[in-house]
């Protein structure tokens, strides 16, 4: 089955160049801009300064400083205004049919004395701004072709007798972005199945069953499956420096497992609770400093090999609310027991929201410098307005670092709402059935951390509950 079409507008190369005549750039330590389009919240990104007779930023930065996602429903608003546009103008004229839809993006820039230009508020003195004319083309709406819609130097404000003021370098372009979409018919902790859906088709591809492990960490589950060494080596490391306080059985959230099976039954991919949730001393809630953890396993050999590690834990995040804490981190087979943090932020406790793992903004998990999608592949098009290839590889990327540019989100129920989680993952990072169940996992034990994350004042959905005598409440 085909993936459901996204888009991406992606923003870079942001530099800012004074005349010789501005005391602008005596007075600034640095500068930063805020980056807008209509229907998407703001995002803000720092912008190097550089001298007036200073390296072209094509060789000096290569950097991805925002990105928009238009979804399936916002492309098909736009193909529809596309449409509309076409059928109106061509009483007047041919248009042959390659009728555009219009987005306007607005960059403004501030100057400001901080070092880095983070933490920025309402502070900075504000230089200009920028408006780009986003037109999509059909091709373009479509997933058909990428293109470039600003590449070069723009004056942010107006010319004056005594030289220029700044000038900003941005690159601006929308690339298709493909995605398989999946969604789940009932709350992870149900035994779900999971569907694929593209457009109004939704084809069964996984079940998922939900239980809980006895006694210590064993792995197998009716799969047959049986329990690798690296397993129990994973196991016994993120064991450690647990809680040493003594907490009742009540006191303690563990043994959770889910396992995600294709259409014949057979296991492709797995989570399991490997840190219990626990409450920290004097508090019903569990701790950034001390987190509950799960395994994300995929097989391979007819054994679990460890594919992802989920720490979750309850933070306050403004005044009177609270969120769940997460870290995802990959775990390559060659980089030892460090993994490489692909995903860290926080999801509202009471309405939810969305896990998402997206390396495309900031610095790559990489060594390279650059950012995670390849500037430099376009810088050379020259127009605005030219199309563009697609962003290769970036150089300096082993093996175990392949994700790059959008890789996954998923739904995350507020809690005690349940959820049925809804996970998009980029066509690019499924190869085979296993790359998207893993994915499809992760949702899962992601879901159920919303959950293990609860107060412990707060008593948990039935499914989720484990008796004191052995039994448990399905």
């Amino acid at each position: 089955m085909d993936p459901c079409q996204f888009l991406r507008i992606v923003v870079g190369n942001l530099a800012i160049k004074f005349s010789s005549s501005s005391s602008i750039q005596s007075e600034s330590s640095s500068c930063y801009c805020r980056i807008n389009l209509k229907g998407f919240p703001e995002q803000v990104a720092t912008v190097p300064m550089i001298p007036q007779d200073g390296t072209h930023p094509e060789v000096q930065v290569q950097t991805v400083s925002a990105c928009f996602n238009l979804t399936k429903s916002d492309l098909e608003t736009l193909a529809g205004k596309s449409r509309t546009t076409t059928t109106a103008t061509a009483t007047s004229r041919k248009s042959g049919g390659n009728g555009s839809s219009r987005l306007t993006l607005k960059v403004n820039v501030y100057s400001t004395k901080s070092p880095n230009g983070c933490g920025l508020g309402s502070s900075g003195k504000f230089l200009g701004s920028v408006i780009v004319p986003l037109e999509l083309s059909q091709q373009v709406l479509e997933g058909k072709t990428s293109t470039m819609m600003q590449n070069g130097w723009v004056l942010i404000g107006e010319k004056k007798k005594k030289g220029l003021n700044p000038q900003l370098y941005l690159s601006v372009k929308a690339q298709p972005d493909p995605r398989y979409v999946f969604e789940f018919d009932g709350e992870p902790g149900c035994s779900p199945q999971v569907f694929q859906v593209q457009g109004n088709i939704r084809q069964p591809v996984f079940t998922c069953k939900f239980s809980f492990r006895h006694g210590d960490h064993n792995l197998r589950s009716s799969s047959a499956i049986s329990e690798p060494s690296t397993s129990r080596s994973w196991l016994s490391t993120l064991k450690a420096d647990k809680d040493h306080n003594h907490h009742n059985q009540v006191n303690e959230r563990k043994g959770w497992s889910i396992t995600v099976h294709d259409l014949s039954g057979s296991p492709v991919a797995a989570a399991s609770m490997v840190t219990p949730f626990v409450p920290s001393h004097g508090s019903d809630k569990v701790s950034r400093s001390n987190p509950g953890a799960w395994l994300v396993m995929r097989p391979g050999d007819q054994t679990w090999k460890p594919w992802g590690r989920l720490e979750a834990w309850r933070e306050r995040t403004g005044l009177g609310s609270e969120g769940l804490g997460h870290r995802f981190e990959l775990l390559p087979d060659a980089m030892g027991p460090a993994g490489i943090t692909l995903a860290q932020s926080s999801i509202p406790a009471r309405p939810g929201g969305k896990f998402n793992i997206d390396v495309t903004t900031g610095p790559s998990p990489a060594s390279s410098p650059n950012s995670s999608i390849d500037f430099g592949s376009w810088a050379g098009s020259g127009s605005a307005s030219s199309s563009g290839s697609e962003p290769g590889p970036v150089s300096g990327w082993c093996p175990g670092l392949m994700y790059k540019g959008f890789v996954m989100s998923s739904t995350v129920g507020g809690e005690g709402k349940g959820n049925k989680p809804v996970v998009e993952v980029g066509e690019k990072h499924v190869l085979c059935l296993e790359d998207a169940a893993a994915f499809v996992a992760l949702a899962a034990a992601m879901n159920l951390s919303m959950d293990a994350c609860r107060p412990f004042s707060q008593k948990l959905r039935k499914e989720l509950r484990q008796q004191q005598s052995g039994e448990f409440v399905v």
